[in-house]
């Protein structure tokens, strides 16, 4: 099939869309969830948790955290590998959690994996078991019964406990049962998933893809294999070329309508539609880092600086912390890339308000 010439402008449009991003909001919490795939559990809360802010990103005022918290707590959604999924799609994930930790042949990390793993079998068997009669447990009151600890140059380094607990996690054998805050309480699998049929692997892999396509609206056929999304949209969709940026594309065929009506947003550094920062910039030609790792000293735009969405371009980013026990939102800088207009800083500053009055705070620019 002959590919779809795409420009610029249409690329943007047509991954603006696909992230619910564009004027037509959603206003189902559950129907969000199905279509962008997954939302990803971060905590950190300098404006507020990154799966509320993505969710008020596209739903608006509306949205209410609680209705989120609804879903998990009747198991409607669930927590998977660090990911709130809705739960009937932990079906199209069995399949690799049965042959964790991963289809033969196996890279040097898998195998490292997995013979961890196996030199800790004692250890594992008595997490079952203890799970097993006690229920929903934190990893600090389970014991450490690893014969190998676990060795990284990471923060996980002898983290033994929570180490196996993600692993087994990854074998379908426990699940995230609730949190306290923002710590885990783990349950056995068969307690916490629904239980439907495991969807053949080859079947899950094209589902997933086709689903990960719908919800990027244009991806490159292959993708660096990641955490948050290991799966690529292969063929799915149509071949598409973006004027000026090299390479083939996939498009999800029902995008390319042309019809387009933006809005203003501002993004959680975590939206899927800024995370993988090579399509981003790509796409938009937007330079921007999350660099709350950094120190304070060589930060250019803030320590969770939110980029900024206007139509059909991402045009800044706003440095912005929530002071709850103060009862504000402090804005500290809101970085403008080019020119903006005054109807721009208009929208923005519109959409500033409305974060804060969501937020339950006044708006104060520091």
């Amino acid at each position: 099939m002959r590919a779809h010439e795409l420009s610029p402008v249409q690329a943007r449009r047509i991954a603006v869309r696909a992230q619910l991003l564009d004027a037509e909001r959603p206003d189902d919490v559950l129907e969000v969830l199905r279509h962008l795939g997954h939302l990803q559990v971060d905590l950190t809360r300098v404006v507020a948790e990154h799966a509320d802010l993505a969710l008020w990103t596209r739903i608006g005022a509306r949205y209410d955290p609680e209705d989120l918290a609804g879903l998990v707590g009747d198991g409607a959604v669930v927590e998977h590998r660090g990911m709130l999924v809705p739960s009937e799609d932990v079906a199209l994930f069995q399949a690799d959690m049965d042959a964790w930790p991963g289809e033969p042949p196996l890279k040097e990390w898998q195998e490292e994996l997995r013979d961890w793993v196996r030199a800790n079998d004692a250890a594992r068997r008595e997490v079952l078991a203890l799970l097993r009669s006690e229920g929903p447990t934190a990893a600090r009151d389970l014991p450490d019964r690893c014969e190998v600890p676990w060795r990284s140059s990471g923060w996980t380094n002898n983290k033994n406990v929570m180490r196996l607990l993600e692993c087994m996690e990854a074998r379908g054998e426990v699940a995230v049962a609730s949190r306290e805050g923002r710590e885990r309480r783990w349950d056995l699998a068969e307690r916490v998933h629904p239980g439907d049929p495991a969807v053949p692997g080859e079947e899950a892999h094209r589902t997933l893809a086709r689903r990960r396509l719908r919800a990027l609206g244009l991806a490159r056929p292959r993708a660096l294999e990641a955490w948050h999304e290991p799966y690529d949209v292969r063929d799915t969709g149509e071949p598409a070329r973006v004027e000026g940026v090299r390479g083939l594309w996939r498009v999800d065929p029902e995008l390319l309508d042309d019809r387009f009506e933006g809005r203003t947003a501002i993004l959680s550094p975590l939206d899927r539609l800024v995370f993988d920062r090579k399509r981003m910039a790509d796409l938009f030609d937007f330079d921007y880092q999350l660099e709350m790792y950094k120190p304070a000293d060589q930060r250019i735009w803030g320590y969770w600086a939110m980029p900024v969405l206007d139509g059909d371009e991402l045009v800044g980013k706003v440095d912005a912390t929530a002071e709850r026990d103060g009862g504000v939102l402090v804005v500290d800088a809101v970085h403008e890339d080019g020119d903006w207009s005054p109807s721009r800083r208009a929208r923005v500053d519109a959409e500033l308000h409305s974060l804060a009055e969501w937020l339950g705070l006044e708006l104060v620019r520091s």
